[in-house]
């Protein structure tokens, strides 16, 4: 059970707005869902999505159970990069899931790891994400590690949140970008408008991107990236090329998704990633080599 008491200016907000904003984790559908199965209450009262707050009501939101998702192994093919007793780096397909979710229960890249992998992963994910220290969108591709044991996974997370660990991607985006180099430091938060999207917002989180021209084509009026990043937020260089008035190709959340090739799905590729191995120290540098349609793509261009 979650309790909100509105406060001195908060109040004369509909109760669906003012929840969207205390309670992250929640869309606005889904508040007003718990609204029609009365598990939100003002004052101990059923309400309606319009009611309008007032200063010193008191919400409280029961709070959803989530379901339980049988995990297993699936023989699902998948390209591994690099392995070793402590962990095992992949090239994740674009269109693959990282975890199992509601609308998402398996085929994911997890039910694949524990097939190669079978029971050697760490359990610190918790049941749905053993092993799982980093994430990339299901429509990106890419380079992803995953811990086999505890000690490999704490020390990988604080390898990430140290920036310690250097990630690089690559980026076909829209339109002719002017900078042969510069820096994006924007801030990044949940929309207030979509509670899918992520936006730049002043009460955001710290974004840091760092971009830099490898070829413009003009005759297709597109610029070709390599991208790195110092923060990891959700979205983060779809939603700040997208911000720069560069969306990345065929990203439907943050452009149109129009591309003159027709691919479903946005051309961001997760290159490499260089870190120290969690075990033994060594520098380690690690590239995944680019999905088939990405790297048509690129030749097309260079062609013309």
């Amino acid at each position: 059970m979650k309790n909100f008491l509105v406060e001195k200016g908060e109040e004369n907000n509909r109760i669906d707005r003012y929840l969207v904003l205390k309670a992250e984790e929640l869309s606005r559908v889904a508040i007003q869902r718990l609204i029609e199965e009365e598990k939100i209450l003002v004052n101990g009262k059923k309400t309606k999505p319009s009611y309008k707050v007032q200063e010193n009501d008191k919400i409280t939101v029961e709070e959803e159970k989530p379901k339980e998702i049988e995990l297993k192994a699936q023989d699902i093919p998948i390209e591994v990069i690099y392995e070793d007793s402590d962990m095992i780096v992949v090239n994740k397909p674009k269109g693959m899931v990282v975890h199992p979710a509601n609308g998402n229960p398996d085929g994911t890249l997890v039910n694949a790891i524990m097939s190669i992998c079978k029971d050697s992963l760490s359990g610190i994910g918790g049941e749905i994400r053993p092993g799982i220290v980093h994430r990339i969108d299901k429509d990106t591709s890419g380079i992803l590690m995953i811990a086999k044991n505890d000690k490999t996974h704490i020390n990988l997370s604080e390898q990430i949140k140290n920036h310690e660990v250097k990630k690089t991607y690559i980026a076909l985006v829209r339109g002719m970008v002017k900078e042969n180099e510069a820096t994006i430091n924007m801030p990044i938060g949940r929309s207030t408008r979509d509670r899918k999207k992520m936006a730049v917002t002043q009460k955001g989180k710290e974004a840091i991107t760092h971009f830099k021209v490898i070829e413009r084509f003009p005759r297709h009026n597109c610029t070709l990236l390599e991208v790195k990043i110092e923060t990891g937020r959700t979205h983060q260089i779809r939603v700040h090329l997208s911000q720069i008035g560069y969306p990345i190709i065929g990203d439907t959340t943050y452009s149109n998704g129009k591309n003159e090739w027709g691919i479903q799905g946005q051309c961001l590729h997760a290159k490499s990633l260089q870190f120290s191995h969690p075990i033994t120290g060594k520098q380690m540098l690690l590239e995944a080599k680019f999905p088939s349609y990405f790297q048509k793509i690129w030749e097309q261009l260079k062609n013309d």
